[in-house]
């Protein structure tokens, strides 16, 4: 059996490193959800003008707003479609004109874009986001 000496090994380094690099960058990646209010969560209602269904996240476009306020175009960010399948989800549960209400995280810099809680569907059904964007923190009615 042939070893490595310390020669050798050094030819290997910068594979290593290049490696680490890659695999390093998927990590630092996934953003973290400081940049949403999860302290003052609103409910929005109103029509769903498009599902984006892919990884990393899914975003459901959205023209309402909350209640007694204008209405204006919403991007509502949502779980992996993973997370989502494993916990009741289907790619067809939104669908474009639907009329929704949700729950979300306002993101902090006042734009009109947001971290899905909970969505009621059209049907009525009550669906979460998943353990990691935590709970809604009032009431979806």
């Amino acid at each position: 059996m042939k070893s490595f000496s310390r020669k050798g090994f050094g030819a290997w380094t910068p594979v290593v490193l290049a490696l680490g690099l890659v695999t390093a960058g998927t990590a630092l990646a996934h953003h973290s959800f400081a940049m949403f209010d999860n302290e003052h969560q609103i409910r929005i209602t109103g029509t769903v003008s498009k599902l984006e269904w892919g990884n990393p996240h899914i975003y459901i476009l959205l023209n309402g707003g909350e209640a007694g306020k204008d209405a204006k175009d919403w991007t509502i960010e949502g779980a992996s479609p993973g997370i989502l399948n494993r916990i009741g989800w289907k790619f067809s549960d939104i669908r474009q004109g639907d009329k929704v209400t949700m729950v979300v995280a306002p993101i902090r810099s006042g734009e009109s874009a947001a971290l899905l809680k909970e969505v009621k569907l059209a049907d009525g059904r009550v669906l979460n986001n998943g353990g990691f964007a935590g709970p809604a923190l009032i009431k979806i009615d």
